[in-house]
């Protein structure tokens, strides 16, 4: 073990504070008057964009996404910007052609983003590969992220060859992201130090706070050598964010790995985001206890108000238990795939189905059936094939990178949404969601023509 270091902080509330509290709607007006005061921190990086911060900008607040990293680039003059990345998902939910990825990310980079964290749902590195290759190429840091989930295929040697694989790869950094808030101290403890110690590479933490556990796995992996820990600020964190930046800075102060960051200040950004939470109330969903429900059954916590949405659409709320009962037995029949988007909906949305219908895999959703075949990757363990068998027949699944079957996507998509075009990033947005883009257009236009 080297000496100890001093900790650096990767600050989350403009991208997974509010996407894990507030459904990603924080707009890009609240972000910007607080921008100057953020960069006197002295943060490692801000989390600002990815993640579901893309669709959700165009969906439902009428921005361009586009225009929120401009914007913020220009706010957050001296600070590297961070952005989360779904591998060959980009931002979206299913895989896209390459040539879709590549244009994302070089766009990305040119309007100012700095380190892009790269993960893949099933932890299926062939669908990290291009994204790695893309963002190294444009010159931007490449953050390989290996998901943290619980099973009888995930110990420790799991994670120690995944870390190495993704070194080989060339990424700058290695992140450990546990999106459920499941890892436990220890783990985070032996994971960690074995990373530093084998690969001497610098490595990420991020958790979420929903067990309660995030804070103590978060001083264990300081004590082995974690280089940056994800927070956010404390009145858009805990629940199911992450942990408050405030309190693991004051928890490291006169240690060793004294973050040396001003208490006052981060007291001053709290006051500010407390009084923009209140614009979002009807979105908040902030319970003030940690939910240990996710122990037992891995599920992350938009999941469980996915869940709750669904089953009272079909009357069946009274059998959320027996839902929540089965997504690990469906998880099991998947080969452990970690909860992350879109493994999440595709394994929550059978076992809603399982158990409403009363038989299970009696239907199958198009996204499980694309699973089985193998259009989302290699599952980390086998999938039962007897399931396989009773969702898609004698069907072959395809064994090669999901990505090398689909043809170039951009020449179609810059076709369609030519009427509309005003800047080449408006091609990358009509790629990813042809719907959702071309609404946002219309709109665009229609108010330019007013």
């Amino acid at each position: 073990m080297g000496e100890p270091k001093k900790v650096l902080i990767c600050d989350t509330t403009m991208r997974d504070g509010h996407q894990s509290l507030l459904a990603t709607r924080m707009r890009t007006e609240h972000m910007l008057p607080i921008a100057e005061k953020v960069e006197q921190v002295g943060f490692y990086s801000i989390e600002i964009w990815g993640g579901a911060t893309f669709d959700s900008c165009m969906r439902f607040l009428n921005e361009d996404p586009w225009e929120r990293l401009r914007a913020v680039r220009k706010a957050f003059k001296n600070s590297k910007l961070q952005m989360l990345l779904r591998g060959q998902n980009v931002v979206g939910y299913k895989h896209y052609a390459d040539d879709v990825l590549e244009e994302f990310i070089k766009r990305a980079v040119d309007n100012g983003m700095d380190i892009f964290r790269i993960f893949d749902a099933l932890n299926d590195t062939r669908n990290m590969e291009k994204a790695i290759q893309f963002v190294k190429l444009e010159g931007a840091h490449a953050q390989g992220t290996v998901v943290y989930t619980i099973s009888p295929v995930h110990d420790y040697d799991f994670y120690m060859r995944m870390g190495a694989e993704l070194k080989e790869m060339g990424v700058d950094s290695l992140c450990l992201k546990d999106m459920a808030g499941i890892l436990a101290p220890m783990p985070a403890y032996d994971i960690i130090k074995g990373w530093k110690e084998n690969l001497g590479i610098m490595v990420q933490l991020h958790c979420h706070y929903t067990s309660g556990m995030a804070s103590m796995a978060y001083l264990k992996a300081v004590e082995a050598g974690v280089d940056v820990l994800d927070c956010a600020i404390s009145t858009m964190g805990l629940q199911s964010s992450q942990p408050a930046t405030e309190s693991i800075v004051a928890a490291l102060k006169d240690t060793p790995y004294d973050t040396g960051l001003d208490l006052s200040l981060l007291s001053e950004i709290a006051e500010y985001f407390k009084e923009v939470r209140k614009n979002y109330a009807e979105y908040d969903n902030a319970s003030c206890s940690p939910d240990t429900n996710v122990l037992t059954y891995q599920i992350p916590g938009g999941m469980i108000s996915n869940f709750i949405a669904q089953l009272k659409e079909q009357n069946a709320l009274h059998k959320l238990p027996e839902v929540l009962a089965e997504v690990p037995r469906v998880r099991e029949d998947f080969g452990y795939p970690p909860l992350v988007t879109p493994s999440s909906q595709i394994v929550g949305a059978q076992a809603a189905l399982n158990v409403v219908l009363g038989q299970r895999y009696m239907i199958a959703t198009d996204e499980v059936k694309n699973y089985m075949r193998g259009y989302y990757g290699r599952p980390p363990a086998p999938v039962n094939e007897e399931v396989r068998k009773k969702i898609i027949g004698n069907e072959k699944p395809i064994d090669c990178r999901p990505a090398d079957l689909i043809e170039p996507e951009l020449p179609k998509a810059r076709e369609e949404c030519a009427p509309y075009m005003e800047k080449e990033e408006d091609v990358v947005s009509w790629a990813l969601f042809p719907q959702v883009a071309r609404t946002f257009f219309e709109a665009r236009k229609a108010r330019k023509d007013k």
